[in-house]
């Protein structure tokens, strides 16, 4: 005789009556063995496709977003406050300025010499 019977233990008369809830969860449980990919399987595709439609509007919003935040730098940009790796604005540099600023002195410093 095997350890465990095969047949599912069911009591003659529950010792609590069933609400509706816990009814409905029993025949699920049953169907669901039955047919496995109709009550969960299904929902759970439905689930991701419903959730692609319903998520496509916020990630819209974030590229807008971030697209109108390009567009205020480009609008600075137009102004003349382009950095120094932008194309066609001059930028500042500390060490252009301070070899700009050693030269100057240098011319000065030959011309009272000289």
């Amino acid at each position: 005789m095997p350890t465990f019977p095969s047949r599912k233990f069911r009591p003659s008369s529950p010792s609590i009556p069933l609400s509706l809830q816990d009814r409905l969860a029993a025949a699920y449980r049953s169907k669901m063995h039955r047919h496995p990919f109709l009550l969960f399987g299904l929902p759970f595709i439905l689930t991701m496709v419903a959730g692609s439609f319903f998520l496509t509007p916020a990630t819209a919003l974030r590229y807008e977003r971030h697209d109108r935040k390009v567009k205020q730098l480009s609008k600075t940009e137009e102004l003349g406050l382009k950095s120094k790796e932008g194309k066609g604005g001059r930028g500042w540099d500390i060490n252009e300025e301070y070899y700009r600023l050693a030269a100057k002195r240098k011319r000065e410093g030959n011309k009272e010499a000289g």
